[in-house]
């Protein structure tokens, strides 16, 4: 009771310590979570010029897109789709709005039935377009939403059509945005005539040039500073979105050769019989091996990864590295165990016989309500279908020439146009029924044969070239590595995560034989990594806020077994480290030194005397253009070419740093183009360039101006 008095005389102050434990948890929590303190995108996917896209609703998007594109596209793929199209949506609508672009009521209904007038449910009987039938389907619409109705052979609710009708009307201002931007790029008769000069006015030449191969790569020193000034000049071309660099240590769950040995002799045993015991029946029960079974389809079903097939095959069918010794074997003899790609395989040969390469038939197909491909209007039951089938081969049996004059019972219009004829060879895809009856009885038989697309009455007009095949089980076990071996790589990552918290990743692995692979420059929003396909879960970990240089995690890999992966280095958006940027940069820097060095040794001032002094050849270049910068024996040289164009005959140019070398030249000749009487078609002709590449071309400029804050890593 005492203890209870004096908690009733501090209550006051345990509800203060609790309120103010209670609140700094709360604070705690909002610090950690910076974007709920100060009102960040917690719900917001991305910000297009002011516009904010939620993320239930791109959600919902995205999981309708991954729908269209299919079970082989990953959610990522969808995500990027469903972004990009947002984005687009957005950056127009922004235009549109600057520009006061809109779909009034009177361009909008004749939108609307121009997109639906070949609707059959919106037109009158006589199949002309009628706007109440469409005004009715709509307010219906719109009355039983969310339940959906069938138009154009698609149901769509409410949400759809209004949907639909934002589609329409967004296409149209895009037109017309697309419309004015085009009617703003003709080009003017002045540059019609300068492009056609570029064209036709020609010079000759003669020049010299010093290669920069003649100065060795390893006589040019390039420091780390050279490459950053390098960068600094060239900003534009080095400028990189922000990136991780890692490595990865791989251990796969293989099997080893003590598990395939393993798998080959399981193989093994099951060729003869085993004795079993019964616990029900107390006793022992023998049960027949794969040598002496009479059932090979149900024993190979049993014991096998994969199903009985019992199609003959030929020699040419079988794999390459076995055909030789499988198709040498006699009814009821074996040939491995052997590896057949992910199998090990156990073949028995359970038939022969003589069959052709290639058959001709005809057939009636008689389909039923159900079967495969089956047209709508069939309402035929298979029972029915049966009957008419058997009655069409009485009447064909007795006399072979109503065949034509009953094809036109048969639902197969495309042989129906060759007289219900088809020719095809063996191991063409068709209905396994079809094309035993063709191939395993003899010309002239005809019968009843019943596949998935219905009764066919099948007649065999011909065979040709009969030889040799066979039927053959196999016996398959997929080669997977063992429990032991799976605990061996587990034990084995272990090991090496263990060792690397106090010994460097890449010594740690070349002590174990281990291969590091590395791979930079991932992207934030990559999916796939070279050597480990879709690892999204690794980019994440890469990226994430806490994460710093020489952290490592293990991951696990689709294929079966791990990865151990380091973060080696974190790339900041900006400017390329000099490390990065070596590749292109060190070539560069080089062939700017090299000019330099090449252009101290020049002091002649005329093409014929640097090539004597620096012991080149002179070469000529006649009749070149501006359209086409190309010199005769040294490739595309623009700035070469545009010097020509500035100097005047007999004049010579000074040293140019050329792509390929240092040039000098001389104009030899100057041809001026031809006056046209006008230059309509050059005018045209660069009319047409600019307004065919101009959609791509402006989206892209207005993608670069807009203002976009990408949230998409927050969400994938």
């Amino acid at each position: 009771m005492a203890v209870l008095n004096k908690i009733r005389q501090r209550s006051l102050f345990l509800i203060l310590i609790i309120a103010l434990a209670l609140f700094s948890f709360v604070l705690t929590d909002l610090f950690k979570n910076s974007d709920a303190l100060f009102g960040g995108p917690q719900d917001i996917v991305a910000t297009i010029n002011g516009k904010d896209i939620g993320r239930e609703e791109f959600m919902n998007r995205v999981e309708v897109m991954q729908r269209q594109l299919g079970p082989s596209s990953t959610s990522t793929q969808a995500m990027n789709n469903v972004y990009d199209q947002e984005v687009r949506q957005a950056i127009m609508e922004t235009q549109f709005e600057k520009l006061g672009l809109s779909v009034e009521q009177d361009q909008m209904r004749d939108l609307i039935r121009t997109s639906f007038s070949s609707f059959p449910e919106f037109n009158n009987e006589d199949g002309i377009f009628d706007e109440a039938k469409m005004n009715e389907f709509i307010a219906n619409l719109k009355a039983t939403s969310p339940e959906r109705s069938q138009i154009g052979g698609s149901l769509i609710n409410y949400a759809d059509w209004v949907s639909n009708e934002q589609s329409i009307a967004a296409n149209a201002m895009q037109q017309t945005y697309n419309n004015m931007i085009k009617a703003g790029l003709t080009a003017t008769v002045v540059e019609g005539e300068m492009d056609y000069v570029m064209e036709n006015k020609l010079v000759d030449l003669k020049y010299v040039v010093v290669p920069y191969t003649s100065i060795a790569d390893s006589l040019i020193e390039v420091k780390k500073s050279d490459i950053t000034k390098y960068i600094n000049e060239n900003k534009k071309k080095y400028e990189v979105e922000a990136s991780r660099d890692i490595n990865f240590v791989q251990f796969n769950e293989v099997a080893s050769v003590e598990d395939e040995e393993a798998l080959k002799s399981s193989l093994v045993a099951l060729l003869d019989n085993s004795v079993v015991y019964n616990t029900e029946t107390k006793r022992n029960d023998t049960i027949v091996g794969f040598r002496a079974t009479k059932d090979p389809e149900n024993f190979v079903n049993a014991n096998s990864d994969i199903k009985y097939n019992g199609n003959y095959v030929f020699k040419t069918g079988l794999p390459d590295a076995v055909a030789d010794s499988i198709f040498a074997l006699k009814v009821g003899e074996f040939y491995g165990p052997y590896k057949e790609g992910e199998y090990y395989k156990l073949t028995k040969v359970v038939a022969e016989t003589q069959l052709p390469d290639s058959a001709k038939v005809r057939h009636i197909l008689i389909p039923f309500v159900g079967a495969t491909r089956v047209d709508p209007s069939i309402t035929t039951t298979e029972v029915q279908a049966k009957k008419t089938a058997d009655s069409i081969l009485a009447a064909i049996t007795s006399k072979r020439s109503k065949f034509v004059d009953l094809l036109d019972l048969s639902s197969d219009k495309v042989s129906n146009e060759k007289n219900g004829e088809i020719e095809f060879a063996y191991t063409d895809s068709f209905a396994p029924e079809f094309r035993n009856f063709s191939f395993e009885n003899n010309k002239g038989d005809i019968d009843v044969v019943r596949t998935s697309f219905g009764y066919h009455i099948i007649e065999i007009l011909d065979q040709q070239n009969k030889s040799r095949a066979i039927k053959i089980a196999s016996l398959a076990r997929k080669i997977e590595p063992s429990e032991e071996t799976v605990d061996d790589v587990f034990n084995a990552t272990s090991k090496f995560e263990l060792a690397i918290q106090d010994k460097d990743f890449q010594v740690v692995a070349e002590e174990n034989g281990y291969t590091v692979r590395p791979v930079n420059t991932i992207k934030e929003l990559q999916e796939n990594i070279p050597g480990l396909g879709s690892q999204r879960a690794i980019v994440r970990w890469a990226f994430e806020d806490a994460a710093k240089v020489g952290d490592y995690k293990r991951f696990s890999i689709p294929t079966g077994g791990y990865v151990v992966v380091q973060l080696a280095a974190i790339n900041k958006k900006g400017l390329m480290r000099p490390e990065n940027a070596s590749v292109t940069a060190i070539p560069a820097i080089r062939k700017q030194k090299k000019a330099k060095l090449i252009r101290e040794k020049i002091s002649a001032t005329t093409v014929d005397d640097v090539a004597k002094n620096q012991n080149v050849s002179v070469s000529t270049a006649a009749a070149v253009n501006m359209k086409t910068p190309t010199l005769s024996g040294a490739g595309q040289e623009p700035k070469v070419v545009g010097a020509a164009f500035g100097l005047k005959q007999g004049q010579t140019s000074k040293l140019i740093d050329g792509n390929t070398g240092v040039f000098m030249i001389e104009v030899t000749k100057v041809t001026e183009a031809p006056k046209l009487e006008n230059y309509q078609a050059n005018t045209m002709r660069l009319s047409t360039a600019r307004i065919n590449s101009a959609q791509t071309k402006l989206y892209n400029a207005l993608k670069e101006a807009a203002e976009i804050k990408d949230n998409r890593a927050k969400f994938y």
